[in-house]
């Protein structure tokens, strides 16, 4: 049992590695010798416990989204109305905890990667999916089926953009302002009874 906590212990090591490598260097540069270095291990190391590049890359992915995922559903555990639903979701992927360039940096060469990569592009496809049907979540009550899939095909798309800005490099496009645009945006397309005032800082 010990050995088996120790080895959870080593993958996560190995996974936060890897992703602060991607966020430096983004997935292309990153290699095993790097993330070994990283983590204070060996080569043979990283392979004992991931069996090629490609593996160590959904690993890291999911590493990534993984404080997101909790970040989501903390603030959909809050939300009292379905517009604060659809908030949570836009919130937590634009706020300043996240939508930093490091990790703008690491998401979209992940992403990237994922054409090559089943697997990746597998765990994209489950991420993408989670994050519309936590919309549809709070869009369903508001409109009909058929905007609420409209609106939340959208306000992904829209998300997804602005983190290929941020990662390309675009410092005029900040946590508030991408937050604000959003929420101009769900104020053009909801109807106006079931908006709420959001603070930005």
């Amino acid at each position: 049992m010990a050995l088996s906590k120790i080895s959870d212990i080593r993958r996560s090591e190995l996974r936060q590695a890897a992703f602060a490598v991607m966020q430096r260097e983004g997935a292309s540069a990153t290699t095993l010798e790097k993330v070994a270095k990283e983590a204070g291990a060996s080569k043979s190391i990283v392979l004992h416990y991931f069996r090629n590049k490609q593996e160590l890359f959904e690993e890291a992915m999911r590493e990534g989204n993984a404080n997101l995922r909790l970040a989501v559903v903390k603030r959909l555990n809050t939300a009292v109305s379905p517009f604060q639903r659809v908030w949570a979701v836009v919130e937590a992927n634009l706020s300043e905890e996240f939508f930093s360039p490091p990790n703008g940096n690491a998401w979209l060469s992940l992403c990237a990667e994922a054409p090559k990569a089943p697997r990746l592009a597998r765990l994209q496809t489950i991420i993408h999916a989670r994050m519309h049907s936590n919309l549809l979540s709070g869009l369903r009550p508001l409109v009909s089926e058929v905007e609420a899939q409209k609106i939340a095909l959208t306000l992904s798309a829209l998300i997804d953009g602005f983190w290929v800005r941020l990662a390309l490099g675009d410092k005029s496009l900040t946590s508030r302002m991408a937050l604000r645009l959003a929420y101009d945006h769900l104020a053009a397309v909801l109807p106006s009874s079931s908006l709420e005032d959001v603070v930005l800082t």
